[in-house]
């Protein structure tokens, strides 16, 4: 059985961090996802999720499958 990972909305969210936040560059991918939400107003409307969504998203992302290059 073949799950699928659904694929993150980088267009969407840099949509919205380039041009509503305008943001550079620079400081959009220096920003955490949390930084993020709360730019977005997110943490005034107490933005988060239950644990059962947090699990879900480590099945889905897991930590530790393969180092991330930086670049060199």
């Amino acid at each position: 059985m073949t799950t699928s990972v659904p694929v993150f909305p980088w267009e969407a969210v840099m949509e919205v961090g380039f041009r509503y936040l305008r943001l550079s560059s620079d400081d959009f991918w220096r920003m955490t996802p949390r930084e993020l939400v709360a730019a977005l107003g997110g943490a005034r409307r107490g933005a988060g999720i239950d644990r059962g969504a947090f699990e879900a998203l480590q099945r889905m992302f897991p930590d530790g499958e393969k180092e991330l290059s930086d670049g060199g």
